[in-house]
């Protein structure tokens, strides 16, 4: 069973999905309705290909209390009705929390892509939905070294540890023709490195008057010297009302391909999105986090984002930086486009030792008891 409920999730479920029919295996796909207009979700199945969903949950949006109840409500009586093998779940978001309590609390073995990420900064939702799902998954999926290292050291047992690459990147790679083609940048009128990118939807960036003034101001001064064009969530717009500096161009929400196609002809990329961090990164196009921290410490270290934080001079002078001296494009290990392969060889040979052995002493082949498993 294979469980996503917002937009990141569905980028990464899609090569998920395929993966696993590839090796023969049967899965139920789920939508929680996290995200559930078709601004927010339909257009990414549209440009994803991806199938439609088995069932819908229809959750719908509240606040962290309600909708994730909502999620462990419905989904408790389909896994009940369903009783999969196994449970798949994706990212940070209270979907992913709200199912893998439920498969943790009916015994069901369920898997956590893109495990062990930490921002530290626990003020984030995301961050708390990280550390509990790590802790109630059998099978963690993990996109870099730190991450594997923070699961050893959260308690992990290394069998449980995969390092597998980046289920984002397989999307990337394999829709990146798609979304070149896209004639998204002569509609709104733009060229290759003539516009930069904003996105901004974190609370702690949108919601704090304060925060908001300096970042405002902030991009207004990038403004003056690069158009930034902004495709803002439905709730951060009406935020923004009135509000933007000259220079900054508001859309409203975009698709997969257009995002990707936005991002890859732009000449700078200011977000406060975990993945557009990763798929700047790929792209080999500059980024800077609006953040104080980040949960993917390897696009620093290996590619081209740096964490600016939120403070006027710092971000104007970072911009500036990025603008006159682009950094070198870098890609890590294994965000290669089998990240999504691995993780399906790892689940068949898992549940095929399931199958043989009772599942208390099931082990991954190729497990040991002194290193995580990787692929």
């Amino acid at each position: 069973m294979v469980v996503a409920g917002a937009r990141p999730n569905f980028v990464k479920a899609k090569p998920v999905l395929d993966a696993l029919a590839a090796t023969g295996l049967r899965t139920t796909f789920v939508h929680t309705g996290q995200h559930y207009d078709e601004a927010m979700s339909g257009v990414f199945f549209a440009d994803l290909d991806l199938r439609a969903p088995d069932h819908h949950l229809a959750a719908g949006s509240g606040s962290h209390a309600v909708q994730t109840a909502a999620v462990m409500t419905a989904f408790e009586s389909l896994l009940d009705r369903l009783a999969p093998d196994v449970v798949v779940v994706f990212g940070d978001v209270n979907s992913t929390l709200a199912c893998a309590l439920v498969a943790a609390k009916a015994g069901v073995r369920s898997a956590h892509v893109e495990a062990g990420l930490r921002s530290g900064d626990r003020s984030m939702p995301e961050e708390i939905n990280r550390i509990v799902t790590d802790q109630l998954c059998d099978d963690l999926f993990a996109t870099s070294p730190e991450a594997v290292e923070h699961l050893l050291r959260g308690g992990a047992t290394p069998h449980q540890v995969h390092l597998v690459g980046n289920v984002m990147v397989d999307t990337l790679l394999a829709r990146q023709a798609d979304a070149f083609a896209r004639p998204v940048l002569a509609e709104l009128g733009l060229r290759p490195g003539g516009y930069g990118l904003l996105t901004l939807h974190r609370p702690a960036n949108v919601d704090d008057p304060a925060t908001l003034t300096d970042l405002l101001a902030a991009l207004g001064e990038i403004a003056a010297r690069c158009p930034l064009v902004f495709p803002a969530h439905p709730r951060t717009a009406a935020r923004l009302a009135g509000r933007l500096p000259a220079g900054i161009r508001l859309l409203g929400p975009v698709g997969y391909l257009d995002s990707i196609a936005l991002q890859a002809g732009a000449r700078l990329v200011l977000t406060d999105s975990g993945g557009i961090q990763e798929e700047t990164t790929v792209l080999g196009v500059p980024c800077l986090t609006l953040r104080d921290s980040t949960e993917r410490p390897l696009t620093v270290t290996e590619g081209t984002n740096r964490v600016v934080g939120r403070e006027r001079a710092a971000v104007v002078a970072a911009a500036f930086e990025a603008l006159d001296h682009p950094p070198f494009p870098r890609r890590p290990a294994l965000w290669d486009g089998r990240a999504s392969q691995r993780i399906a060889a790892i689940l068949a040979r898992a549940l095929a030792v399931t199958t043989a052995r009772p599942a208390a002493t099931a082990q991954p082949p190729g497990a040991s008891a002194g290193s995580p498993v990787i692929r």
